[in-house]
């Protein structure tokens, strides 16, 4: 599909002008307000979010109790844990096009459905066969969540709390990561499978009090439900005339363009989002968070560190952390956060790398335990900071609407791969070299530092048209 210079010019200044105007007008009078309904639409969407976080934490503390009871192999229950990644994936890739036709709602409710068809699965699965397709249903709705609750909040959200909003999407994958490690210790693994319904049900139903994303109706021309919509987040008494104004005058230049397809992405006018967009994904998931996260317990236990201790503090540090990233998301900016996480992931795998050289020479043995769990907490922590929200919320905002579906389904994808690429190859890595494993993360980390600085824009107090109209510009 070929654009003229003058159409995308042309689109960028539509897209780009009205915000320049007054803009403040709708804004200072949202902020004076609290939009309760975003809120509470925030809330019932990030329970998808809860639900992505007990489907990743399921399997760690049910091993040895599936594998006894329904005598699995080691390579059986392997497949187990990793066809959730599968799974993913396959969500990743429809998660767009589910979310463009059905809305962000009717895709939410199709991820609800895949978990509550894997959990059931699961809980009354006799053999290994049962097991992987309920562990793949439950991956499906992991992948579809992973791309439509961020993008939901970053549309329904004023701009002044979009940052922070979207940041409980990561922090509530981690509390649940957290949790389900936890009573996972003292619940059977059909106890836990069921407790996995929980978010689904409260989901199910919170979806029926909740508006769909006004940017989505202004997309498919649903004028009325559209302004209903707007009306209902922003608060009866607000007027939204200005923000629907400007939404409307985006869409309408969007619409002028012909409908994107997968090779339309790497055109000049969309090439740089999606840059944005991928290379955030993989500076995400190629530094390493994964193979720390699944092997974080054998981490500690070949540096001879208790792993009782060393996990239980990985967890809360985890949840602590990432709840900090996202009160500073939307006063720090989007930028300064990545950045600085970037660099204590530097710091935690040299750390980490140091220890494992220690090991494996033989010297200074006695801190090699210390160091270990050092680079181990100070990577989670800076991981969480940062790495792991940031790139959720800026490709949830850097997307033109009309192409949202394909290229977040592009950067989901990217990431699932990522992590399924990172987990896989861990041991072989460690098997090589445990300590140029580390150096290896911390190459990648630190060219993740160098991406940011000179690719990444800062979007924090930007509306979501005046974000393509800088990008594009």
């Amino acid at each position: 599909m070929a654009i003229s210079q003058d159409v995308e010019e042309s689109g960028q200044e539509a897209a780009g002008q009205p915000f320049l105007q007054d803009e403040s007008k709708w804004t200072h009078n949202s902020e004076e307000r609290r939009p309760w309904m975003v809120y509470l639409s925030t809330l019932v969407a990030v329970c998808g979010s809860y639900e992505f976080g007990t489907c990743a934490g399921y399997s760690s503390p049910t091993q040895s109790a599936i594998i006894n009871d329904l005598h699995l192999s080691l390579a059986e229950f392997s497949l187990f844990g990793s066809i959730l990644t599968f799974g993913a994936m396959i969500g990743a890739i429809t998660s767009g096009p589910i979310g463009d036709l059905l809305g962000r709602k009717g895709a939410m409710r199709v991820a609800t459905g895949a978990c509550v068809a894997g959990w059931l699965a699961i809980y009354f699965a006799q053999g290994v066969v049962a097991l992987d397709i309920g562990r793949f249903a439950t991956g499906y709705g992991m992948g579809v969540f992973s791309y439509v609750v961020p993008i939901f909040i970053a549309e329904i959200a004023p701009k002044n709390l979009r940052g922070a909003l979207t940041t409980l999407n990561q922090f509530m994958i981690c509390t649940a990561v957290s949790i389900s490690f936890i009573i996972g210790n003292v619940l059977s693994w059909r106890t836990l499978a069921l407790i996995g319904l929980v978010p689904c049900v409260i989901l199910t139903f919170g979806l029926f009090f909740i508006p769909e994303s006004p940017r989505w109706l202004a997309k498919e021309r649903r004028q009325k439900e559209f302004e209903t919509a707007l009306q209902k987040l922003r608060g009866e008494d607000v007027d939204v005339s200005q923000e629907a104004a400007e939404i409307q005058d985006f869409v309408t230049t969007l619409e002028q363009l012909p409908k994107p397809k997968v090779t339309d992405l790497f055109q000049r006018m969309y090439l740089r989002s999606v840059i944005i967009g991928v290379g955030l994904m993989v500076c995400q998931q190629f530094g390493g968070i994964n193979a720390i996260c699944f092997y974080v317990a054998n981490i500690f236990e070949s540096a001879g560190f208790s792993v009782f201790i060393g996990t239980i503090s990985y967890a809360i540090l985890q949840v602590v952390v990432t709840g900090i990233g996202g009160l500073l998301m939307d006063k720090a900016g989007r930028k300064p956060l990545i950045l600085v996480s970037a660099s204590g992931l530097v710091l935690g795998c040299l750390l980490d790398a140091i220890a494992f050289y220690l090991k494996e020479n033989n010297l200074a043995i006695q801190a090699v335990p210390l160091l270990t769990v050092a680079g181990v907490l100070v990577y989670i922590g800076s991981f969480s900071i940062g790495m792991g929200a940031v790139p959720w919320v800026v490709m949830s905002e850097i997307f033109p609407i009309n192409i949202k579906g394909l290229a977040g389904s592009m950067a989901t994808l990217t990431n699932w791969f990522g992590a399924w690429a990172c987990s896989y190859t861990f041991n072989f890595l460690m098997a090589w070299s445990s300590y140029g494993t580390f150096l290896i993360y911390a190459v990648i980390n630190a060219m993740a530092i160098g991406f940011v600085v000179l690719i990444v824009p800062e979007t924090k107090g930007r509306s979501l048209e005046q974000i393509q109209a800088a990008i594009n510009g």
